[in-house]
This record gives structure tokens, C-alpha cells and sequence, in this order.
């Protein structure tokens, strides 16, 4: 485990780490012995690349690489006492060929290559443990460390060693083959946790993961942690793009002795940019009669039983959540949180407000007080459809259930035991691992399989089709589609019931039309008995880099169910301005009879959500206005200043809106005006519940809530509230 350091910036600092980098490695039988003891994947982390022998080959002189990871022998090997703590690391193909360093050289940048065993010094290496399943390698005859040269990220890159220096292209995940044939294949990114391992070896592993992910908010990285049913003493901390989650049938099935948190230390307790993370599926009892969970956008707490209390703060802002099919045994405190969605769950009470809580289908929860406090309750969810997730049955198989569909529901989905819905074989899923292309995956889509997309970044030149009805696509680990060249990332055909979950589409750098399309344009048949759904599903343009697109999401199919969506125009990161990542609109629903459940639409340059379909229902929608016009004439919508942040079409006839709030930060003009935060036809059944603005800190201004009613939200006045409309 790595040692703290003193601040950055002295030369103290860099003289101590610089002494900690060149000192003798810890001693090395401790570390030797958390090994995996059988074959196992050796994963670079600079390139997230496997450690490789050519060809597969098994002579002298076998050129050990890294390449793709992708399941082959040839990227497994096994590791043999060579006494003092060193170990040989052997080829699975020839286990008399071991990693080498050529012409037993002393020398920086000298390759390493595989060679028959004959006790030399250059053949041996110390592991030496970073926690996590991360070792870095030091050869015994140099002293020097196993390196990809340059932290390159390129296939067929042969390994040297290198002085060893702590960086990323010295440090190897190490991942067991399982033996066991009912475990799959998940991937480099996935971490499976087993009750039978230590709790020693279970919390190494955990903070590894965290200790990269605290502060990693445009990282490349991507985890899933996955904990097989059991009991296990662990405090688990999840940070950006991770996931953690039980592979029970039921949350029970899974008990952390602990905590499963999200925490801002990282950001001196201001949560307001905790996104990208989630935890599913499990039970918690906490050590200390509570836990928390201060977050922000896009980081679900879902199907989750806490024998405690949670706080959704940690002393500074948070800006909004999402709690759904989970049962909290405690009080639910929500602190300086600004919003939040509490769907589907049975609390044992509730104590908070800020600007717009709002229940659906919940027990234990406040009744309908807005604006004070700002509590809106509506009973019963009227159509809904939980997310599905990845199992371990009563056989040991791995399945994916995929939950049914429940009208007028209230409380959690496996309250009375098993929940209703289908099993489906691990058989029947594609399991997309990194290096995937897009012709792969649309090979197996367009052949009937379903998709299980384990952690990575995947980047498309060509658009996903999902065309048959019931088709699941699985995100593990906040996987991420990147379209390439202008296409759209994915497009669903107007069929029954498909069901898209726990991924991010992330605009690439040549503008796409949209991002996502459900149904292509024109799209008229009824889904009712059998609606396509979108869980814990966000867009992002810019943050990461350059992103450019015209619109997010386009719904055109009928009764499609929005379950968790953040859709976002970066407002900080990379390639963020009002001419770099352009995007016009981030939500535009065609189709009728559409229902959303927390929905957040943040930061686009037109309107932010526009609804042309009948019958729409939104529960709960966050918005903030874009934060960087330069000028009121560079945000006109013809005569109108700035345009609205949700906008129904004057064709529309009916439509419900329960808990919407909208906020403007103009800090690069402050003057600029938006003249409503919502739009939409004068109609008896066009019906708003529970409206908020803000003017956030004063900087600009909202003149009215919906149409010209309600407000202002001013430097003078920062709240407006509108109880309902008409």
C-alpha cells in the first residue's frame, strides 16, 4: 500500500517521493503470497492492455508484449516460488518458458522475452503488493521494474524494464483465471469478490480501485465490483465510474459489515460534482448506525437495503440523486441536498429540504407540502420497470434478470421475496470486453444476443442497432460509447420491450446528429404491454474533451419508461465553451404515452427538453440553464430571451409534470435573461405540480416559472416556487 506524501509542489515532497520510488522494495514473502496461486491475467494499467506472448509462441526469444485483452492462453501465466520472496513468472503454454530480461542486462529500456528456466536472476521478479490485485514487478538481477515503454497504449509493444518510478506503466493488475467454470470472463475491468477471501484481501482491493477513482472525474478508467453472496467486513468508498453491486436475486443475499459510501473529501465536503458512480444490490449495516451517500448527478443508490440511517450530504452542497427499489431501515437525512428523486422505496422516515424533493410510489416518506417545505408526494408509480442486473442462481450460474413491468406500484420490487420477472442465461449475452468494435457487437446483435458491456471506454465507427424486441443491453461499470466521425452512438428499433441500462454515451469530437434514437421517426405502434426502458442511462458532451452534439436523446417509439437519465452539456473540464462543445437540445420526446422518473437535462444551448408526444409524464425533472452565453443576442429564441428549460408543443393536449426545477448561473454574462423556465400551451390537461427557479448566487435571471406566470428569480429575489399550473 502506497505511503502518503507530503504536499505537492516542495522540493521535501519530491525528494521523499523521489526516496520512496528508488528504496528497497517491502519485504517480499508478505507480498509474494497474495499471488493468485493459479493462472491469471497480468493487465498493465497505463494501457489497460494484457501481458502477452507472441503468437502464442513457447521458444526462446518469444517476445512477452502487451496486446488486447482477450481471453486466450497466451495471455495467461502463473507465478512458482524462486525462493527470497521472488517468483518465476511462466507462460500457461510452457510453463518451462518464463519472463526474461534479455541477455541478462542491468540496462534501462533492456526487453524482456521468454526463455527455458535456468535459475538466473534475470528470470526472477518481486512482487511487490499495491493493494487492489496491483503489483508492481522488480527483477532480482537489475533491480529495474516491468515497464511498457512510454506508457504506450498500442498493441505488440514489447516489455522492458525500466528504474522503477511508481507509474501506472509499472503496475499490474493481476486477476485470477477462474477455475471454476460457471465464472465468466468479465473482463480486466471487473473485480469479483468472493466471501471465502480475506477481509484483508477484500479491503486492499477496494481502496486500489479508490485510491484511482477518488478524484478521477475525466478518467479513462472504468470498474465494476462485484460481491458473490455472502457476508463481508469491508468499508466500501466508490468513487468516479465505479459501480459496486451484489449478485444476489435479492439485496439480503449480500451483506457489507461497514459501509457502502460516496464521500467529498476530494472536494472539501462540497458534493456538487460527485457524478459517475453507483451501488446496487446490496445490503449494508453499518458500523456506526448510519451511512452516506453525498452525491451528485448520475450516481444511482438502487435496490439497496441499509439496516441504518443515510445522509445524502457530507457538509457541503450536493446537487441532486436518485434513490429507487430500496429499502433505508433508518431515517434518510438530505441535508443541504438540492434536489433529489425517492422512487419506489420504503423509508423508515424522512428529515430535510432544500428546493424540490419529491416521492413516488414510496412508504414512510413525507406527504405533499411544497412550496414549504418543498415535499411533493405522488403514490403510486403508474407504469415502471426496474433496472435489470447480473446473478448468481441457486447452481451457481450467472443470469441476468431482467424485472417486469408494474403498474400503480408503490414500495420496493422485492419486498415479499423473489421479484417478479425473467432469468436469462449468461449464454445468451454477448459480453463485450475492451478492444470491442462496433461491427462485433452489431454482429452479435443482428445474431439474436443480448449485450453484457463490461468496464471500458468504446469508442464506434459505426451505429449500435438494437432491432429485436426484449433485447437487453447491460452496462457494467459505467461502460462508456464514444461515436467516432459523426454517427449516432445507438439506435433502437420501434419494436417491444427492450431495455437499455448503466451506460454513458459521451460525444465524440466530430458533431453527431443525435446520440441515441429509440424508435426511428414516424414510430406509431403501442408498447404498452411490453414498453422499452432506459435505466441509470447518461449523455455527456464535453467534460472528457471536445464533444459535439445536435441533440442527446430522441424518443420517438410510444410508452417508453425513462428511468434515471442525466443528460449534460459539460459545464466544466476539457474542451468546455460556448463554441466548443455545441449541442442544441438534450431531450426531445416524439413518441406518445412517454413516462421519465428523474430526469436531469443540464446546460444545452436551445431548449434543454422538448415534448411533441401526448400523454407524457415526467416525476421529477433538475435543470440548469447553459452558464456561458456571452450575450443576450447570442441566446435570443427569435424575440424571446434565452429559451425554456422544458417546452411542450403547442400541440400537445395533455401532458404531467410533477417536481421541475430549473436554475440559471450566467457567470460569464451575468446580465443575460432567460424569460421562463418552462413552456407549454394553455390546457386544462397540460397540468405542472410543484415548480421551482433559482437563480443561483443572483448571476442572471429567470423572469417567469412557466409562460408569464410566477418569478422572478433575480439577483434580488433567488427562489421563485409556482404550486401548479394551470
Amino acid at each position: 500500500m502506497a505511503r502518503p506524501l507530503p504536499a505537492a509542489g516542495s522540493l521535501a515532497a519530491l525528494s521523499l517521493a523521489a526516496a520512496l520510488l528508488t528504496a528497497a522494495p517491502a519485504p517480499a514473502a508478505t507480498a509474494a503470497t497474495v499471488l493468485p496461486t493459479g493462472l491469471a491475467t497480468v493487465v498493465d494499467a497505463a494501457s489497460g492492455k494484457c501481458l502477452d506472448a507472441r503468437g502464442a509462441a513457447t521458444a526462446n526469444g518469444t517476445v512477452v508484449q502487451q496486446y488486447t485483452c482477450n481471453g486466450t492462453t497466451a495471455q495467461q501465466w502463473s507465478f512458482t516460488d524462486a525462493g527470497g520472496g521472488y517468483v518465476r513468472i511462466n507462460s500457461r503454454n510452457d510453463t518451462d518458458q518464463v519472463a526474461d530480461v534479455a541477455d541478462v542486462s542491468t540496462a534501462d529500456n533492456a526487453p524482456v522475452h521468454l526463455w527455458t528456466y535456468g535459475g538466473g536472476a534475470n528470470q526472477q521478479w518481486l512482487p511487490v503488493d499495491e493493494g487492489g490485485g496491483a503489483f508492481h514487478f522488480v527483477n532480482r538481477g537489475s533491480g529495474k521494474c516491468l515497464d511498457d515503454p512510454g506508457a504506450s497504449t498500442a498493441d505488440s509493444v514489447q516489455f522492458v524494464q525500466y528504474t522503477c518510478n511508481g507509474t501506472a506503466a509499472q503496475r499490474f493488475q493481476v486477476t485470477p483465471v477462474s477455475q471454476n467454470p460457471d465464472d465468466p470472463d468479465l473482463g480486466p475491468n471487473v473485480l469479483l469478490l468472493d466471501p471465502s477471501m480475506s477481509s484483508a484481501t477484500v479491503q486492499s482491493r477496494l481502496d486500489s480501485v479508490f485510491r484511482q477513482q477518488e478524484t478521477n472525474q475525466f478518467g479513462s478508467q472504468r470498474y465494476a465490483v462485484l460481491f458473490k453472496p455472502g457476508t463481508y467486513n469491508a468499508d466500501v468508498n466508490v468513487g468516479f465510474y465505479t459501480q459496486v453491486l451484489g449478485l444476489g436475486l435479492t439485496p439480503d443475499a449480500v451483506n457489507v459489515n461497514g459501509a457502502v459510501h460516496a464521500e467529498a473529501d476530494w472536494f472539501q465536503g462540497n458534493a456538487t460534482q460527485n457524478f459517475w458512480r453507483g451501488a446496487e444490490n446490496l445490503s449494508v449495516t453499518p458500523k456506526n448506525g448510519g451511512d452516506r451517500w453525498a452525491v451528485s448527478q448520475a450516481a444511482a443508490y438502487r435496490r439497496m437495503h441499509l439496516r441504518g440511517n443515510l445522509a445524502l450530504d457530507d457538509g457541503g452542497w450536493s446537487s441532486g440523486g436518485y434513490l429507487a427499489d430500496s429499502r433505508i431501515d433508518g431515517q434518510v437525512n438530505s441535508g443541504s441536498q438540492q434536489q433529489w428523486l425517492t422512487r419506489n422505496s420504503q423509508l423508515g422516515s424522512w428529515t430535510g429540504s432544500n428546493w424540490n424533493m419529491v416521492f413516488v410510489g414510496s412508504q414512510g416518506v413525507p406527504a405533499t407540502s411544497f412550496p414549504n417545505p418543498p415535499h411533493t408526494t405522488v403514490a403510486k408509480s403508474p407504469v415502471s420497470r426496474e433496472k435489470p442486473f447480473l446473478y448468481i442462481d441457486g447452481s451457481g450460474k450467472y443470469q441476468v434478470f431482467v424485472p417486469g413491468t408494474r403498474t400503480d406500484s408503490t414500495g420496493t420490487s422485492w419486498a415479499n421475496g423473489t421479484p417478479a420477472g425473467t432469468s436469462l442465461p449468461l449464454s445468451r449475452f454477448y459480453v463485450v470486453k475492451p478492444g470491442a468494435t462496433a461491427a462485433q457487437i452489431n454482429a452479435a446483435l443482428a445474431a439474436g444476443q443480448n449485450l453484457l458491456v463490461t468496464p471500458g471506454v468504446y469508442h464506434l465507427d459505426q451505429t449500435l442497432k438494437v432491432t429485436r424486441p426484449d433485447t437487453v443491453v447491460l452496462g457494467l461499470g459505467l461502460a462508456t460509447f464514444v461515436p467516432d466521425n459523426g454517427v449516432t452512438a445507438m439506435t433502437v428499433a420501434d419494436v417491444d420491450g427492450v431495455k437499455v441500462a448503466g451506460v454513458l454515451f459521451d460525444a465524440g469530437t466530430t458533431s453527431s446528429k443525435t446520440l441515441v434514437e429509440v424508435g426511428p421517426a414516424g414510430s406509431t405502434a403501442s408498447h404498452a404491454a411490453d414498453p422499452t426502458s432506459l435505466h441509470d442511462v447518461y449523455f455527456r458532451v464535453g467534460g472528457a474533451g471536445v464533444g459535439k452534439a445536435a441533440t442527446g436523446l430522441v424518443v420517438n417509439s410510444k410508452n417508453v419508461i425513462g428511468d434515471h437519465m442525466w443528460i449534460w452539456r459539460a459545464d466544466h473540464g476539457s474542451g468546455v465553451g460556448w463554441t466548443s462543445n455545441t449541442a442544441d437540445t438534450g431531450l426531445v420526446v416524439n413518441g406518445d404515452d412517454v413516462t421519465m422518473y428523474g430526469l436531469f437535462v443540464e446546460h444545452f444551448q436551445k431548449y434543454q427538453t422538448v415534448w411533441n408526444g401526448n400523454g407524457g409524464r415526467t416525476y421529477f425533472f433538475q435543470n440548469e440553464m447553459p452558464y456561458d452565453p456571452p450575450s443576450q443576442s447570442s441566446w435570443m429564441n427569435g424575440s424571446t430571451r434565452g429559451y425554456a428549460a422544458y417546452k411542450v408543443a403547442d400541440s400537445v393536449t395533455s401532458h404531467q409534470a410533477y417536481g421541475l426545477g430549473s436554475y440559471c448561473y450566467f457567470n460569464v454574462n451575468p446580465s443575460v435573461t432567460a424569460d421562463r423556465a418552462l413552456e407549454a400551451p394553455d390546457n386544462p390537461n397540460v397540468r405542472f405540480t410543484s415548480m421551482v427557479t433559482v437563480s443561483l448566487g443572483g448571476t442572471g435571471t429567470i423572469s417567469h416559472v412557466v409562460n408569464n406566470t410566477g418569478g422572478p428569480s433575480n439577483a434580488t429575489t433567488n427562489v421563485a416556487n409556482l404550486v401548479r399550473y394551470p
